[in-house]
């Protein structure tokens, strides 16, 4: 008889964004002519940069004959794309080995598979409201407990994280094992300047914990004293694994391409005591379980670093945070309490008059026929929130805030 791994179970049978879909969906049978704007799910919109399709087109050709042909990718990426990224991080004095870099299909498979070479007792800390995927990650690796009665997972640490804090997420009261942070933050569009950035990595030290860092917005920052990578903060390769992705700010959410630090100093310990580099169990698991991003991919992902691909980059960032910041403004001209927007393609808002997101939600889709993300899909602390995007048209962008300005 064939068992099931019943974590999987205690996870919820619909991802988040796939009932947002549902709910819309139904409002489109009922009203198949209306136009709708979309300010809530994070894909992009934009065309990808020039420079991209050049190489990846060029890669093709490269395909198409016996002498270039090339199969499996190496399972820790192509050098060639591997160098650029060692380049990018030394033009921030930050130095990193060769070795220590794992090209992925994006930040979303790295943040869930980690847990594949961490112990089962390790304590797991997150923020909430929370990017659904650390919570499920846990879920399913039959680390999180049972749940509680306030809808809680009784062995996750959750860091308080709310309009007390300006929604930067507090240092827990009891050790924890494994962090998840988030910088810039999706949902709530905050980050975390250097200083506070620092108190996690002293505590990291101080605990022998790990911090995994999702810096999937880095090329959002826009303040000098918000850190684009964790290791620009002192010791941080000695408890941090960094991921990033070229989803949001070159367009690859549907090329997948990303990738992950390890530093070589990042020590894990068995059950012995004895301290063992995290890297070389990635390593083995990488070996195993992957055959790598598809040369085509990385050759695009490879342009991004040129002169011509970092100008389109930023061309295509300056796009989505002039629609993020006309958000931000209107909101907060309206008398919202809002929060992101200025290192983050997100904004996070308080609903008007109490209403719940769901609530808020209806009323955004059936009065206005626009979609925003329900706070409460992030956690139960995001209850009473919603989540705006800047990722769509600007055009639609400007329509969508003309629909509902003084209308609350």
């Amino acid at each position: 008889m064939a068992l099931a791994n019943e974590n999987y179970l205690k996870t919820p049978e619909i991802y988040c964004f796939d009932d947002i879909d549902k709910r819309v969906n139904a409002y489109r049978l009922l009203h198949p002519s209306a136009r709708i704007i979309k300010l809530g799910v994070g894909d992009v919109t934009r065309p990808l940069p020039a420079e991209v399709v050049k190489a990846m087109h060029s890669a093709l050709d490269e395909l198409s004959a016996a002498d270039t042909f090339r199969g499996y990718s190496p399972p820790q990426g192509y050098d060639f794309l591997i160098e650029k990224i060692l380049k990018d991080y030394r033009s921030r004095a930050i130095s990193l080995s060769k070795d220590s870099v794992f090209i992925s299909d994006g930040a979303k498979s790295d943040i869930g598979n980690i847990g594949h070479v961490l112990g089962r007792d390790n304590i797991i800390a997150i923020a909430d409201p929370v990017y659904p995927v650390y919570e499920n990650a846990t879920i399913m690796s039959g680390r999180a407990g049972t749940l509680t009665d306030d809808l809680k997972w009784s062995n996750i640490v959750y860091l308080r994280c709310s309009e007390e804090t300006g929604f930067i997420p507090e240092l827990p009261d009891e050790r924890v094992d494994i962090i998840y942070l988030c910088s810039p933050n999706n949902p709530t569009g905050t980050s975390l300047t250097k200083t506070e950035l620092k108190k996690w990595v002293d505590y990291a030290l101080e605990h022998h914990s790990i911090i995994i860092f999702d810096a999937a917005y880095q090329a959002f920052v826009s303040r000098p004293d918000v850190p684009r990578s964790i290791y620009e903060i002192k010791g941080a390769r000695k408890v941090a694994i960094e991921i990033q992705s070229f989803s949001k700010s070159h367009g690859f959410t549907g090329l997948r391409c990303g990738f992950s630090i390890f530093p070589e100093e990042l020590m894990v310990f068995s059950q012995s005591g004895e301290e063992v580099p995290l890297i070389k169990l990635w390593s083995r698991r990488n070996a195993n379980y992957t055959n790598g991003v598809s040369y085509v991919v990385q050759r695009g992902a490879e342009a991004t670093y040129t002169r011509k691909g970092k100008a389109e980059m930023k061309e295509l960032i300056a796009y989505y945070q002039r629609n993020t910041s006309l958000i931000r403004n209107q909101l907060l001209a309206e008398g919202y309490k809002v929060y992101g927007g200025v290192d983050s393609p997100y904004v996070w808002f308080r609903t008007p008059d109490g209403s719940t997101s769901w609530k808020f939600f209806q009323t955004l889709l059936y009065d206005f026929q626009i979609i925003a993300t329900p706070g409460v899909v992030f956690g139960q602390a995001g209850e009473g929130y919603m989540r705006f995007t800047g990722f769509s048209s600007y055009e639609d962008t400007v329509d969508a805030l003309e629909r509902i300005k003084n209308q609350f």
